[in-house]
């Protein structure tokens, strides 16, 4: 039986525990994942590990340019968790 995917319209948090954060969402879509960024959408990336690390790797070189971030891997229910937080999290992930 095929595991439930979020709806397209699924609406996550805009507020992140811990102060407010520019945030990067991890989401899986048919059998692919991509980082949602703002408006953007980048992917496909083949597995969610994939996905966060590129998400990471991003939301690190953001948080050096002073701007807090966090990457959210967003689950089949459409809940948004943290997984790994600037100046919180060690870089590079341990995944």
């Amino acid at each position: 039986m095929p595991r439930p995917r979020p709806r397209e319209d699924t609406v996550t948090p805009a507020f992140v525990p811990g102060g407010q954060r520019t945030r990067y969402l991890v989401t899986r879509r048919e059998d692919v994942w991509f980082i949602d960024f703002g408006d953007e959408a980048f992917g496909p990336y083949n597995t969610d590990r994939e996905a966060l690390l590129f998400a990471i790797d991003a939301a690190q070189k953001l948080g050096e340019q002073g701007e807090p971030t966090v990457v959210l891997l967003v689950d089949e229910l459409g809940v948004a968790r943290p997984i790994w937080t600037y100046g919180k999290d060690p870089y590079p992930p341990r995944l």
